[in-house]
């Protein structure tokens, strides 16, 4: 086989596809989103079916329904995706499966794109979920497939939880060679097994403890997933796992301590108890390393009172390693170094500490992004009134920031349209907006619209449409009429969805016409009951393949020009830009999609289009 440079998301979906997957479903989210992509790739090829669902919670029950007949699924998803999926999920651990099932849930340290920095290894207990936990994109190939099997022997979904690090890190390995997926199953009907009752739960968690106490940590102690490196030559030792893995190996290279015990844990659910007790015996001090919560450590630490064994256990419980965010191999080899009182003998000429700072670049609504004349039209119909604006999980989480500062609240996905009703129950004198993107809408805010509509609330929904699933990587989504599998179906419009609830009036305009996209906002929110505003424009990254085009960059007369900066000041764009030395506004063409926002809003008129201007 060739060897490739794989990325650690076509990595899992490799194993997937190696394994037989016959269904695959999920919910975008970085840094999970590349995985359903990549299988979609193979599609053709393997026969297996792929889909992005319209939420979580959706992927994971599409997946048990193959599963149940005896398919093997995969669904995926991001961390704070796997609480949405929780209610499916937690069920399915009581009633088990019968097709391999493997639910990805990549966990986001950091968090570099997340709300929460919550750790799945948690969930996975959780649930009584075993939990695989990958250090690479080649352990994550081979991990998944592993799982696959390890679902179908014990009839249990399997949680596999890469980092945001294995997610994206690249790694040459043996590209596999794809054939058919597996032959599709068949269900057999049996309500005693496959219809949850509390009495067939409860018998089912004695069943489950059983396997989870005592079977699978003797299994998982005797696996290849966990193993011991460099003996047991020393008194001083270290367990580790994941990406954190990989920082411990290069860091005692760089230490020169290539002797030091290591215990590496890719299964810290059910914890492998015996492997782990024979490790610690003659060991006087452990460091664990480990990214998130404490989790590994945490099992250390009752295994040593159950044993009786005389080693202190650090980690992040005394501060020996951060409480929060990534690990690094700098942060890593530091609490080496004191841990083993040795010296950094990396011979760097520099430390860390004489790095200047990298100069911070706060994240901004791109240049053209039609959510910035969405938030300008609510911001100036709005002006002088007692308002609140609730926000949700997207691009347009970024209309916080200033100038437009049109976010006062942002909690998860689709709470924009349910605390906007908190806060009009509480402060009926108040206007309240919420805002949510075309996707988020159907994954999470219907159910919220028609809580607004029955309980009588007073409030303007504001749907910034722009056709895609921009955040994430521009997926597919019910709105846009596209599938997973390649297929042109009807878009679901949105309008229709919201005049069958009873919102009402329910108005389309083009952010991009001010006056018109004003009017609607003050119509919308004069009006009784759940309103709604639809702005309607496509994200810029993918305009051009639906058939729009750019108007052409706009420019600013210098002589029109009286530098009041109202344009920088109001809107933000990146585009515009001041002279240092005129102290004038200029705009850079190489960004400036021609939207024309900021003529409208320029006292002078001195921006026009380029080749106009003077």
């Amino acid at each position: 086989m060739p060897q490739k440079m794989v990325m650690g998301n076509e990595a899992i979906a490799l194993g997937a596809l190696k394994a037989g997957v016959n269904l695959v479903s999920g919910y975008p989210g970085t840094p999970s989103s590349e995985i359903i992509e990549y299988i979609s790739k193979y599609k053709e090829k393997t026969g297996t079916y792929v889909e992005w669902s319209v939420n979580e919670k959706a992927a994971v029950e599409v997946a048990a329904g193959a599963s149940y007949s005896g398919s093997r699924s995969l669904v995926t998803m991001k961390q704070v995706g796997l609480n949405v999926a929780a209610d499916p999920v937690m069920c399915l651990a009581y009633v088990g499966v019968r097709g391999g099932m493997v639910i990805v849930s990549a966990d986001d340290p950091g968090p570099i794109s997340s709300q929460t920095e919550q750790d799945t290894r948690r969930f996975g207990a959780f649930s009584k979920i075993p939990v695989l936990d990958p250090s690479s994109p080649s352990e994550a190939y081979t991990m998944v497939q592993q799982a696959f099997e390890l679902s179908e022997k014990y009839n249990t979904p399997v949680i596999l939880r890469p980092t945001t690090r294995v997610d994206h890190a690249y790694e040459s390995m043996e590209f596999p060679e794809l054939g058919p997926c597996r032959n599709r199953g068949e269900f057999v009907k049996d309500s005693a097994r496959w219809v949850i009752f509390p009495r067939t739960s409860f018998m089912n968690h004695k069943r489950i403890f059983e396997r989870n106490e005592h079977i699978i940590p003797d299994e998982f102690s005797k696996s290849s997933l966990n193993s011991v490196l460099n003996g047991h030559a020393s008194s001083l030792a270290v367990v580790t796992g994941g990406i954190s893995y990989a920082y411990v190996m290069e860091a005692l290279s760089i230490l020169n301590k290539t002797d030091v015990p290591v215990l590496k844990i890719g299964t810290p659910y059910p914890f492998p108890a015996p492997l782990a007790e024979q490790f610690l015996m003659d060991k006087t001090h452990v460091l664990v390393v480990e990214e998130l919560d404490p989790v590994i450590e945490e099992s250390l630490l009752l295994l040593k009172g159950r044993a009786n064994l005389s080693c202190s256990i650090h980690g992040k419980l005394d501060s020996k390693i951060s409480e929060a965010g990534e690990n690094t191999v700098e942060s890593v080899k530091k609490a080496l170094a004191d841990f083993l009182s040795v010296s950094d003998v990396s011979g760097s000429a520099e430390s860390l500490d004489s790095v200047p700072e990298l100069p911070v670049r706060p994240p901004v609504l791109c240049a053209g992004c039609p959510h910035r004349g969405s938030f300008y039209a609510v911001k100036q119909a709005m002006k002088g009134q007692k308002t609140v604006y609730c926000g949700d999980i997207g691009c347009y989480t970024l209309g916080n920031a200033k100038p437009l500062d049109m976010c006062d609240t942002c909690l998860c996905m689709g709470a924009d349209i349910t605390m906007a009703q908190g806060f009009y129950h509480n402060e009926n004198d108040r206007k309240c907006f919420s805002f949510i993107g075309d996707s988020t809408f159907f994954a999470s805010g219907i159910t919220g619209i028609v809580n607004a509509v029955y309980n009588q609330a007073n409030m303007t929904v504001c749907i910034l449409d722009n056709s895609t699933t921009a955040m994430t990587g521009h997926q597919p989504h019910p709105g846009t009429g596209v599938t997973m599998m390649g297929q042109i179906v009807d878009k679901i419009s949105i309008e229709k969805i919201l005049c069958a609830i009873g919102v009402s009036p329910v108005i389309t305009v083009d952010p991009f016409n001010q006056a018109e996209s004003v009017a609607a906002v003050k119509a919308a929110s004069d009006s009784p009951g759940v309103s709604a505003v639809i702005f309607k424009s496509p994200c810029i990254s993918v305009a051009s393949k639906l058939g729009f085009s750019f108007k052409g960059a706009n420019a600013v007369s210098e002589t029109k020009c009286i530098g009041c900066r109202k344009c920088i000041n109001e809107l933000g764009c990146p585009a515009l830009v001041l002279n240092a030395s005129s102290k004038k506004v200029q705009i850079d063409a190489s960004l400036c999609t021609g939207c024309g926002l900021c003529s409208g809003v320029c006292p002078t008129g001195a921006i026009t289009k380029q080749e106009s201007a003077v």
